[in-house]
């Protein structure tokens, strides 16, 4: 499986941006997507992840970031408006066959792509 993000960048607080992953290698359509980032020092945290009944979204970030996925489930999708210098961080896409597997420790990572606010 490889998961490709891109979308990131600088951008001054208040702005938005889009993050995609494109997702391709696997067989099994029965997988879970979400993303996970890492904040300069700090531990990898979960921001939002997607099932078939909707959605979960970290505290931090309700409200503000949405999760999405196409019909084909080859991209998954997060848009993040107002952000803040709190939401710089690296962010990485993931997937995982097993649905509570992919809320902690997925087993497919993307390489990252790196939101600086400021």
């Amino acid at each position: 499986v490889q998961l490709v993000e891109s979308g990131g960048g600088s951008v001054q607080a208040g702005g938005s941006l889009r993050l995609s992953c494109a997702i391709s290698g696997r067989s099994n359509e029965d997988y879970f997507l979400a993303w996970f980032r890492q904040p300069p020092g700090k531990e990898r945290e979960g921001v939002a992840r997607i099932y078939s009944g909707g959605q979960v979204y970290a505290d931090s970030v309700k409200g503000r970031f949405t999760i999405s996925q196409d019909d084909a489930k080859n991209t998954v999708y997060l848009q993040m408006d107002s952000l803040n210098p709190e939401d710089t961080a690296m962010y990485y896409c993931a997937s995982d066959a097993d649905c509570n597997d992919i809320a902690t420790n997925p087993i497919d990572w993307g390489q990252g792509t790196q939101v600086t606010v400021s």
